[in-house]
């Protein structure tokens, strides 16, 4: 592993203030409200809500929060069935585990990376809940097919897990619109971030009433601010999901330079991508497949690798070189943690070998030219080393 505080270390991410960042937060304090609902958090709402034509979205803690509070919107309880991508974070299926569900792990498509969605027409069950998918590097995969699945099944809905989706969009409609729920991330490995946070999106009005009583610890305070009631108190399940206003702050400080920071992205992206073009064919890497229908989010860059031997030997080439590339999901179906939740046993024969053989290089959006070309290069000399 290379030394993270070298002068010339490159890391993986790097977080960084894109704009009025620093000044909202000192803003935040000095108003006085700084836990959450607050103004900086209402302006945030607004810019995800027109981001992604939502009928409500509701800033949380992290992404892993928002999952949670679907869940609770679903009613989800042991008995129920949820399905998942294998190749994915353990929260999207941890998050309908703590409500008692037990997980199908779903393999993926070896183009996009994303659900495959004929073996999701083979595992769907009278079981399942809910469909979680997620929007891979920001694309949307065959998500009009997966949604022409899920509606032959009644009592299954669709959440989309849109971590690393944000401003991406499919068919000309935005990731995350596609769900009765979908979930944003801003982490800080995220494109837009805040340290910690996440959000739930609600695409249906018939859920906002209730996802706030479980936004605001089972209370209908909302209903009472609205002036709605007299007094508010307890009427449901919830917990305190909301993230506080001066983390909002520095989330609405980055979504004020979303088109800066997307075209920071897009930059880096693009130059990785034409740098490597080449070995496409002289060494039989596989580059980002971003199908015509679909719009990124310039969330990463991957490079599938001919096999785990090379894809091994490159990362550590890389680190040697001071440059902190890595590889990405463990399979989840076969995790000691999946195994003891799986509703069955399913393989997943395109997870198990593309996370055997997937590497990310640094990816963040104050990525300068002179790193660029000094990592692609790094990238060039060990898999031509090989």
């Amino acid at each position: 592993m290379p030394e993270r505080h070298a002068d010339n270390f490159i890391p993986f991410n790097r977080p960084s203030v894109e704009g009025h960042e620093l000044d909202y937060i000192k803003e935040a304090v000095e108003h006085g409200h700084t836990s959450a609902s607050g103004p900086f958090s209402k302006l945030a709402v607004d810019e995800l809500m027109a981001a992604t034509g939502a009928a409500d979205v509701l800033l949380t803690t992290s992404c892993t929060a928002a999952l949670e509070m679907s869940a609770i919107l679903l009613d989800i309880e042991p008995g129920d069935t949820i399905v998942a991508p294998s190749f994915g974070f353990v929260t999207t299926a941890l998050a309908f585990v703590r409500a008692g569900a037990k997980i199908l792990f779903c393999d993926i498509e070896p183009d996009t990376l994303s659900l495959d969605v004929d073996r999701l027409a083979d595992i769907m069950d009278d079981t399942v809940k809910a469909v979680v998918p997620i929007h891979y590097s920001g694309i949307g995969g065959h998500i009009d097919e997966m949604c022409d699945v899920i509606a032959r099944w009644p009592n299954a809905d669709l959440v989309e897990d849109n971590a690393h989706g944000l401003f991406g969009s499919y068919r000309g409609k935005p990731l995350g619109s596609f769900g009765r729920f979908s979930t944003l991330s801003f982490h800080e490995t995220k494109n837009f971030i805040c340290g910690e946070g996440g959000a739930l999106v609600v695409n249906d009005p018939a859920d906002i009433d209730r996802a706030h009583v479980i936004y605001d610890k089972g209370t209908n305070r909302r209903a009472f601010l609205h002036g709605q009631v007299d007094k508010y108190s307890w009427q449901d399940v919830g917990s305190s999901f909301g993230l506080a206003d001066a983390l909002a702050a520095y989330l609405y400080g980055q979504l004020e330079q979303k088109d800066s920071i997307l075209a920071k992205r897009r930059h880096v992206f693009d130059h990785y991508r034409n740098a490597l073009t080449p070995l496409v064919e002289s060494h039989g890497i596989r580059l980002p497949m971003v199908p015509d229908h679909c719009q990124q989010a310039y969330h990463m860059f991957y490079v599938v690798m001919p096999d785990g031997e090379m894809r091994n030997h490159v990362l550590r080439s890389m680190n040697d070189d001071g440059i902190y590339a890595t590889f990405h999901y463990v399979p989840l179906h076969s995790a000691p943690g999946g195994v003891a939740v799986a509703a069955r046993e399913l393989a997943c024969p395109v997870t198990d070998d593309i996370s055997a053989r997937l590497l990310r290089l640094p990816f963040f959006t104050t990525l300068g030219h002179d790193d660029l070309e000094r990592v692609t290069e790094s990238f060039i000399r060990a898999v031509e080393q090989f």
